[in-house]
Protein backbone atom coordinates (compact mmCIF):
# COMPACT_ATOMS: atom_id res chain seq x y z
CA UNK A 1 0.00 0.00 0.00
CA UNK A 2 0.87 3.84 -0.48
CA UNK A 3 1.03 5.88 2.70
CA UNK A 4 0.60 9.46 2.39
CA UNK A 5 1.82 11.43 6.04
CA UNK A 6 1.34 14.87 7.16
CA UNK A 7 4.73 15.58 6.04
CA UNK A 8 3.48 15.34 2.19
CA UNK A 9 5.23 12.43 1.55
CA UNK A 10 4.26 9.15 0.49
CA UNK A 11 5.90 5.74 2.06
CA UNK A 12 5.19 2.48 0.63
CA UNK A 13 4.24 0.15 3.66
CA UNK A 14 3.27 -3.70 3.88
CA UNK A 15 1.25 -4.65 7.08
CA UNK A 16 0.68 -7.99 8.20
CA UNK A 17 -0.58 -10.41 10.96
CA UNK A 18 -1.50 -9.96 14.48
CA UNK A 19 -0.14 -9.54 17.93
CA UNK A 20 2.51 -7.27 19.19
CA UNK A 21 4.07 -4.83 16.19
CA UNK A 22 7.68 -5.49 15.18
CA UNK A 23 8.93 -2.89 12.49
CA UNK A 24 11.05 -4.12 10.22
CA UNK A 25 13.92 -1.05 8.59
CA UNK A 26 15.39 -2.30 5.42
CA UNK A 27 19.24 -1.79 4.81
CA UNK A 28 20.56 0.57 2.21
CA UNK A 29 20.62 0.41 -0.85
CA UNK A 30 17.54 -1.90 -0.70
CA UNK A 31 14.04 -1.73 0.20
CA UNK A 32 11.05 -3.43 2.52
CA UNK A 33 11.02 -6.27 -0.35
CA UNK A 34 14.83 -7.63 1.67
CA UNK A 35 12.55 -8.88 4.36
CA UNK A 36 9.96 -10.74 2.72
CA UNK A 37 11.14 -14.03 3.71
CA UNK A 38 11.26 -13.37 7.73
CA UNK A 39 8.50 -11.34 7.37
CA UNK A 40 6.31 -14.06 5.96
CA UNK A 41 7.58 -16.32 9.01
CA UNK A 42 7.35 -13.71 11.36
CA UNK A 43 3.24 -12.79 10.28
CA UNK A 44 1.97 -15.66 11.84
CA UNK A 45 2.67 -14.67 15.82
CA UNK A 46 3.03 -10.59 15.38
CA UNK A 47 1.77 -7.96 13.48
CA UNK A 48 4.94 -7.12 10.95
CA UNK A 49 5.31 -3.69 9.51
CA UNK A 50 7.99 -2.90 6.56
CA UNK A 51 8.01 0.38 4.66
CA UNK A 52 10.26 1.72 2.20
CA UNK A 53 13.09 4.73 3.54
CA UNK A 54 12.32 8.16 2.34
CA UNK A 55 13.90 8.12 -1.42
CA UNK A 56 14.07 4.06 -1.61
CA UNK A 57 11.34 1.61 -3.27
CA UNK A 58 7.52 3.36 -3.52
CA UNK A 59 8.90 6.08 -1.44
CA UNK A 60 9.30 9.75 -2.43
CA UNK A 61 12.65 10.88 -3.07
CA UNK A 62 12.76 14.31 -1.81
CA UNK A 63 15.97 16.65 -1.30
CA UNK A 64 18.61 15.98 1.21
CA UNK A 65 20.65 14.66 3.14
CA UNK A 66 18.26 12.62 5.01
CA UNK A 67 19.38 12.94 8.88
CA UNK A 68 18.67 10.59 11.10
CA UNK A 69 15.84 12.34 12.64
CA UNK A 70 14.20 12.79 9.56
CA UNK A 71 13.76 8.85 8.86
CA UNK A 72 13.16 8.01 12.91
CA UNK A 73 10.17 10.77 12.00
CA UNK A 74 8.62 9.35 9.11
CA UNK A 75 8.91 6.20 11.09
CA UNK A 76 6.70 7.89 13.83
CA UNK A 77 4.15 9.24 11.19
CA UNK A 78 3.79 5.52 9.62
CA UNK A 79 3.37 4.15 13.00
CA UNK A 80 0.63 6.67 14.02
CA UNK A 81 -1.45 6.08 10.80
CA UNK A 82 -1.43 2.68 11.43
CA UNK A 83 -2.81 3.50 15.61
CA UNK A 84 0.44 1.90 16.84
CA UNK A 85 1.77 3.23 19.96
CA UNK A 86 4.61 0.96 20.69
CA UNK A 87 6.92 -1.69 18.64
CA UNK A 88 9.68 -3.60 18.45
CA UNK A 89 12.15 -2.53 16.02
CA UNK A 90 14.47 -4.30 13.85
CA UNK A 91 17.30 -2.43 11.28
CA UNK A 92 19.54 -3.64 9.24
CA UNK A 93 22.48 -1.53 8.44
CA UNK A 94 21.11 1.51 7.75
CA UNK A 95 18.28 0.25 9.84
CA UNK A 96 20.53 0.17 13.18
CA UNK A 97 20.88 3.98 12.71
CA UNK A 98 17.15 5.15 12.30
CA UNK A 99 15.91 2.17 15.05
CA UNK A 100 18.45 3.80 17.11
CA UNK A 101 17.54 7.83 16.35
CA UNK A 102 13.82 6.77 17.28
CA UNK A 103 14.99 4.86 20.38
CA UNK A 104 16.54 8.66 21.45
CA UNK A 105 13.49 10.31 20.31
CA UNK A 106 10.82 8.54 21.21
CA UNK A 107 11.89 5.44 23.81
CA UNK A 108 8.77 5.10 25.33
CA UNK A 109 7.47 3.55 22.18
CA UNK A 110 9.95 1.27 21.94
CA UNK A 111 9.48 -2.32 23.08
CA UNK A 112 12.71 -4.07 21.82
CA UNK A 113 15.61 -3.54 19.83
CA UNK A 114 17.26 -5.82 17.05
CA UNK A 115 20.34 -4.25 15.80
CA UNK A 116 21.93 -6.27 12.96
CA UNK A 117 24.86 -5.93 10.91
CA UNK A 118 24.96 -2.07 11.53
CA UNK A 119 27.57 0.58 12.72
CA UNK A 120 26.66 2.79 16.13
CA UNK A 121 29.39 5.43 15.49
CA UNK A 122 30.22 7.89 13.52
CA UNK A 123 31.66 8.28 9.92
CA UNK A 124 35.91 8.76 10.04
CA UNK A 125 36.12 12.07 8.27
CA UNK A 126 37.26 9.84 5.33
CA UNK A 127 34.42 7.46 4.97
CA UNK A 128 32.37 9.89 4.98
CA UNK A 129 33.94 11.98 2.59
CA UNK A 130 33.74 8.47 0.42
CA UNK A 131 30.32 8.74 0.81
CA UNK A 132 29.79 12.12 -0.66
CA UNK A 133 31.78 11.00 -3.17
CA UNK A 134 29.73 8.54 -4.18
CA UNK A 135 26.56 10.49 -3.90
CA UNK A 136 27.78 12.96 -6.50
CA UNK A 137 28.68 9.75 -8.92
CA UNK A 138 25.20 8.63 -8.56
CA UNK A 139 23.78 11.94 -9.32
CA UNK A 140 26.04 12.08 -12.28
CA UNK A 141 25.84 8.92 -13.80
CA UNK A 142 23.14 6.66 -11.99
CA UNK A 143 23.30 3.27 -9.97
CA UNK A 144 25.94 2.13 -11.45
CA UNK A 145 28.71 3.73 -9.84
CA UNK A 146 26.46 1.98 -5.98
CA UNK A 147 25.55 -0.88 -7.49
CA UNK A 148 30.03 -1.39 -8.34
CA UNK A 149 30.70 0.26 -5.22
CA UNK A 150 28.11 -2.82 -3.06
CA UNK A 151 28.24 -5.58 -5.11
CA UNK A 152 31.48 -7.48 -3.96
CA UNK A 153 31.01 -6.99 -0.38
CA UNK A 154 27.74 -7.46 0.99
CA UNK A 155 27.84 -11.14 1.26
CA UNK A 156 29.90 -13.98 2.71
CA UNK A 157 32.74 -15.10 0.42
CA UNK A 158 31.14 -18.71 -0.23
CA UNK A 159 28.14 -17.22 -1.29
CA UNK A 160 29.73 -15.45 -4.20
CA UNK A 161 31.23 -18.86 -5.21
CA UNK A 162 28.52 -20.77 -4.73
CA UNK A 163 25.02 -18.59 -5.24
CA UNK A 164 25.52 -16.11 -8.46
CA UNK A 165 21.51 -16.12 -8.43
CA UNK A 166 21.67 -14.12 -5.17
CA UNK A 167 23.98 -11.93 -5.93
CA UNK A 168 22.04 -10.93 -9.63
CA UNK A 169 19.33 -10.56 -7.21
CA UNK A 170 21.13 -8.49 -5.41
CA UNK A 171 22.27 -6.06 -7.67
CA UNK A 172 19.11 -5.92 -9.92
CA UNK A 173 17.70 -4.92 -6.63
CA UNK A 174 20.37 -2.05 -6.23
CA UNK A 175 20.04 -0.79 -9.67
CA UNK A 176 16.16 0.29 -8.76
CA UNK A 177 16.72 2.71 -6.16
CA UNK A 178 16.14 6.39 -7.34
CA UNK A 179 19.78 7.98 -7.63
CA UNK A 180 18.28 11.06 -5.89
CA UNK A 181 17.01 9.00 -3.03
CA UNK A 182 20.69 7.18 -2.66
CA UNK A 183 22.20 10.51 -2.63
CA UNK A 184 20.62 11.87 -0.42
CA UNK A 185 20.57 8.82 2.25
CA UNK A 186 24.60 8.62 1.45
CA UNK A 187 24.93 12.50 2.92
CA UNK A 188 22.74 11.84 5.45
CA UNK A 189 24.68 8.74 6.79
CA UNK A 190 27.85 10.65 5.94
CA UNK A 191 26.08 13.04 9.16
CA UNK A 192 25.50 11.05 11.61
CA UNK A 193 27.35 11.51 14.87
CA UNK A 194 28.15 8.38 17.10
CA UNK A 195 25.30 6.65 19.05
CA UNK A 196 27.07 5.38 22.22
CA UNK A 197 25.65 8.14 24.59
CA UNK A 198 22.60 6.10 24.37
CA UNK A 199 23.11 2.96 24.99
CA UNK A 200 23.58 2.98 29.43
CA UNK A 201 19.65 3.89 28.51
CA UNK A 202 18.69 1.48 26.75
CA UNK A 203 16.38 -0.39 28.97
CA UNK A 204 13.91 -2.62 26.68
CA UNK A 205 15.06 -6.38 25.39
CA UNK A 206 17.96 -5.69 22.81
CA UNK A 207 19.62 -8.12 20.48
CA UNK A 208 23.23 -6.93 18.49
CA UNK A 209 23.41 -9.56 15.66
CA UNK A 210 27.08 -9.37 13.96
CA UNK A 211 27.46 -11.33 10.26
CA UNK A 212 30.99 -13.03 10.83
CA UNK A 213 31.86 -12.22 7.23
CA UNK A 214 30.33 -8.46 7.04
CA UNK A 215 33.41 -7.00 5.35
CA UNK A 216 31.47 -3.29 6.84
CA UNK A 217 31.56 -4.02 10.13
CA UNK A 218 33.38 -6.19 11.83
CA UNK A 219 31.98 -9.02 15.06
CA UNK A 220 34.18 -7.45 17.40
CA UNK A 221 32.86 -3.70 16.45
CA UNK A 222 29.11 -5.24 17.78
CA UNK A 223 30.41 -7.04 20.51
CA UNK A 224 31.65 -4.05 21.72
CA UNK A 225 28.34 -2.48 21.55
CA UNK A 226 26.27 -5.46 23.00
CA UNK A 227 28.65 -5.55 26.00
CA UNK A 228 27.36 -1.60 26.67
CA UNK A 229 23.74 -2.22 26.65
CA UNK A 230 22.66 -3.64 29.86
CA UNK A 231 21.14 -7.15 29.63
CA UNK A 232 21.71 -7.25 25.59
CA UNK A 233 22.06 -10.60 23.71
CA UNK A 234 24.56 -10.72 21.20
CA UNK A 235 24.57 -12.88 17.96
CA UNK A 236 26.83 -13.81 15.58
CA UNK A 237 25.69 -15.37 12.42
CA UNK A 238 27.34 -17.10 9.60
CA UNK A 239 26.90 -14.62 6.40
CA UNK A 240 27.93 -11.35 5.06
CA UNK A 241 26.52 -7.67 5.73
CA UNK A 242 22.47 -8.71 4.98
CA UNK A 243 21.25 -11.70 6.84
CA UNK A 244 17.52 -10.82 5.49
CA UNK A 245 19.02 -11.93 2.47
CA UNK A 246 21.47 -14.35 2.90
CA UNK A 247 20.63 -16.27 6.77
CA UNK A 248 17.04 -15.55 7.01
CA UNK A 249 16.53 -19.04 8.38
CA UNK A 250 18.73 -18.59 11.44
CA UNK A 251 18.13 -14.67 11.89
CA UNK A 252 14.13 -15.45 12.48
CA UNK A 253 14.30 -17.62 15.41
CA UNK A 254 16.80 -14.51 17.12
CA UNK A 255 13.61 -12.53 15.96
CA UNK A 256 10.99 -14.44 17.50
CA UNK A 257 12.96 -14.98 21.03
CA UNK A 258 13.04 -11.06 20.88
CA UNK A 259 9.19 -10.72 20.23
CA UNK A 260 8.23 -12.98 23.03
CA UNK A 261 10.87 -10.97 25.67
CA UNK A 262 9.37 -7.77 24.50
CA UNK A 263 5.55 -8.87 24.43
CA UNK A 264 5.14 -8.51 28.48
CA UNK A 265 6.40 -4.69 28.31
CA UNK A 266 3.16 -3.72 25.70
CA UNK A 267 1.08 -1.46 27.47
Amino acid sequence: MLLRTDRDTTFGLLDEGHGTAIVLIHPFPFTKEIWDRVADALASRARVLRFDLRGCGESTATSGPYLRETLAGDLADILDSQNINQAVLAGNSIGVMVALAFYRMFAERVLGLALICGRTSADTPQAAQARRQLADAIEREGTAPLVDAYRNRIFAPSVYQERPDLIADACARIKRIDPQGAAALLRGMALRPDASDLFIDISVPTRVIAGRHDSFIQTEELSTVSRSIRGCRFDVLECGHLPPLEVSEALTPLLIELLEAAASRRV
